[in-house]
């Protein structure tokens, strides 16, 4: 999948003369796909949250959030969310699961 994002890059764009620019249009290609499918991941489960706020099933609700802290957490490894963003998401997250409980 990678090899053909990549051919089909230098087919698509104009591509550089200087071989390290030719490399760097690559690996940012890679990058590019790998990040789109953790945001991704993390977007479900941040809806699965919801969903389960949206019902008024608490247990529901706090089990997804844990899910999704992780989920943002593991975005945080990969360098694709900066640690304060998650950091502020989960404290969002956190905040609507206690003030849908009163």
């Amino acid at each position: 999948m990678l090899n053909s994002a990549s051919r089909q890059i230098e087919q698509e764009t104009n591509m550089a003369n200087i071989k390290s620019q030719k490399k760097r249009i690559k690996t940012n290609e890679r990058r590019r796909l790998r990040n789109k499918g953790v945001r991704s991941e993390v977007k479900t489960y941040v809806r699965k949250f919801e969903e389960a706020l949206a019902e008024d099933n608490k247990d529901e609700a706090a089990k997804a959030l844990g899910a999704a802290g992780q989920k943002l957490d593991i975005a945080v490894s990969k360098g694709v969310l900066h640690r304060n963003n998650a950091a502020n998401r989960k404290s969002s997250l956190a905040r609507r699961l206690k003030t849908s409980s009163n």
